[in-house]
């Protein structure tokens, strides 16, 4: 019920995930990350929120992608209908299918990103989202919101779209965490919100927060 993307920008290092779905709360449900780990994204037909916390857990305690996933999936008898992508900071990711969620499921990876999904509408749904990711530079929150709204006009979840979510980490700024969730037009809003996020005011009260490089900042 849910497409989703999470990346690594080669320019800044920053860790950026967004996604979409045809249900409520995809940010909250669905995307976790840490700057200092790496990123998930827990989806499916019956998601676990458990699963994205856990694999996350164990990339702070040193474990790669591949074995982060394969401890939260292995012991979980629903394993086959959730899927999760799992992606840490030296770009190797790891992604889990579960064979029971709905047509179309499944995913595309490489170096420092991953594209995954579940009930859309065919393939094409993550094919131009990774496709829009990778050929596309520049501001990377931008390059995120354009892959997903690639992904939206492919075709997306096959019940329509009603959330949208954008989550961007860096040590050396303050996160970028944003929400949209029952909207008829979902993307749009949270181009418009990612838009607000610029205005020089707003720009200039970011820059006087606390991030993990300088946590004492006034």
């Amino acid at each position: 019920m849910t497409f989703s993307v999470l990346a690594i920008d080669q320019d800044s290092g920053a860790l950026g995930a967004a996604a979409a779905t045809g249900n409520l709360c995809v940010g909250g449900w669905v995307l976790r990350g840490d700057a200092r780990f790496g990123l998930t994204a827990s989806q499916g037909q019956t998601p676990s929120t458990v699963w994205g916390e856990d694999a996350l857990a164990r990339l702070a305690g040193g474990a790669t992608a591949r074995d982060a996933l394969a401890a939260v999936v292995t012991p979980d008898p629903g394993r086959e209908a959730r899927q999760l992508a799992v992606l840490d900071l030296k770009g190797d990711t790891a992604i889990h299918n579960g064979t029971e969620n709905q047509a179309f499921t499944g995913h595309l990876s490489g170096d420092g990103w991953a594209v995954a999904g579940n009930w859309l509408a065919s393939s094409r749904v993550i094919e131009r989202t990774a496709e829009v990711l990778n050929a596309s530079a520049g501001d990377f929150a931008q390059r995120l919101v354009n892959a997903l709204r690639a992904g939206l006009a492919a075709g997306s979840d096959r019940r329509g779209t009603q959330s949208a979510a954008l989550l961007v980490l860096a040590e050396d700024a303050p996160p970028l965490d944003l929400r949209v969730d029952f909207d008829p037009a979902p993307m749009d809003r949270l181009a418009m919100l990612l838009e607000r996020t610029r205005a020089d005011a707003y720009r200039n009260w970011l820059d006087t927060l606390p991030t993990r490089r300088e946590p004492f900042r006034t």
